[in-house]
């Protein structure tokens, strides 16, 4: 097949996505995007761009797009030469949490609802994400003061299909050595923003300093132009323990900190999917979790009484009995590491070409 992928915001996990597909898919995917920024503009003005920017659509036998896009505008400018259309959510604007000053957009959120109509084939990367995606449209549509349009969310249902995103890691075992370190390192590789909740996070690591248990510490992960205080503060708090303090471009390096790393907490209120968790558990870390959105799901449940916790002083509890006993989690992390190797591009993306061909013979 002749794939079109359409990235109107081409950063963060959503470039790693595109870039993983098209590098391994079996189909030839050419790649056409918008950098990473004014993503409210980006929903409403990026199907202008790419109508533009794209004049033969014709001659692909597929175009694959993602969240923000509004997929109608596009559909509707193109014209009948139009092929299949597909829609990957990643995130969605009716069940995003808020920030400190937010204020929900219903005009953003309906127009995930309706792109998600009219795609011919619509993915969300978890069944915790679908779930959260129906249940906020159904509320949206009741909000309407007459004519409601309950059918919409039924069909966006019907449709709607998982499919896990890929990791940039190999299927093949990767040899995990933990020993390089006098202490055990917690890995934050998570992104630097509100919805990660790192307040809860360094709070709790207060209480942990506060008696004594030893530690270092990798705070990795993206940063935007203001960097919440809550890291400035953690700077000179744990100065002592920070080994590395900040984004990391280089993908060796970031890999080569996740692989010295013991354990990776997260105490996020908004994870669809979980890329940064996996990465870190696929080189060794041990992954203490919330009993919340898609952490359950992607991790076996063998094991969510040892890595899943249900309150703040219980990720206190957990923590501090792995810095003080991390040896005894070796074999639990080998599992783990290789139970999420089911998620490297090289394995899932068979399941993605296997279902796109579909929509190919069913045009």
């Amino acid at each position: 097949m002749k794939i079109l992928f359409l990235e109107p915001f081409f950063g963060g996990s959503h470039k790693d996505f595109a870039l993983g597909f098209a590098a391994h898919s079996s189909h030839d995917v050419d790649l056409v995007t918008l950098p990473d920024c004014y993503w409210k503009w980006r929903m409403q003005g990026a199907s202008l761009y790419f109508i533009n920017q794209v004049k033969n659509l014709g001659q692909y036998d597929l175009i694959f797009t993602t969240d923000m896009m509004n997929l109608t505008d596009f559909m509707g400018l193109a014209g009948r030469d139009l092929p299949p259309v597909v829609m990957y959510f990643h995130e969605n604007q009716l069940s995003y949490p808020l920030g400190f000053h937010g204020k929900k957009n219903s005009h953003l959120g309906f127009t995930n609802l309706i792109s998600a109509a009219a795609a011919n084939g619509l993915f969300f990367n978890s069944e915790y994400h679908l779930t959260a995606f129906l249940d906020e449209a159904r509320r949206l549509v009741k909000q309407m003061p007459d004519a409601r349009t309950e059918w919409v969310v039924d069909a966006v249902e019907k449709k709607a299909q998982v499919l896990y995103p890929g990791c940039r890691f190999g299927a093949a075992p990767i040899p995990l050595e933990k020993n390089c370190l006098d202490r055990p390192l917690i890995v934050w590789n998570h992104r630097w923003d509100y919805d990660k909740k790192p307040e809860v996070f360094f709070d709790v690591l207060t209480e942990l300093k506060k008696k004594g248990i030893g530690f270092y510490l990798a705070l990795l992960g993206e940063q935007y132009e203001i960097i919440p205080e809550v890291f400035k503060t953690a700077k000179k708090i744990f100065k002592e323990e920070i080994l590395v303090y900040g984004y990391v471009s280089s993908r060796e390096e970031y890999q080569s900190w996740l692989a010295k790393g013991s354990v990776v907490v997260s105490t996020a209120i908004q994870e669809n999917f979980g890329i940064s968790v996996v990465e870190a558990v696929r080189h060794g870390c041990f992954p203490l979790l919330p009993n919340r959105l898609s952490y359950p799901e992607i991790m076996p449940e063998k094991f969510h009484n040892k890595i899943i916790y249900t309150s703040t002083s219980n990720l206190r509890e957990k923590l501090e009995k792995f810095l003080q006993e991390s040896n005894k989690y070796l074999s639990m992390g080998q599992s783990l590491s290789e139970y999420t190797a089911r998620f490297s591009w090289e394995i899932i993306v068979k399941q993605y070409d296997k279902i796109l061909e579909k929509f190919k013979n069913d045009a």
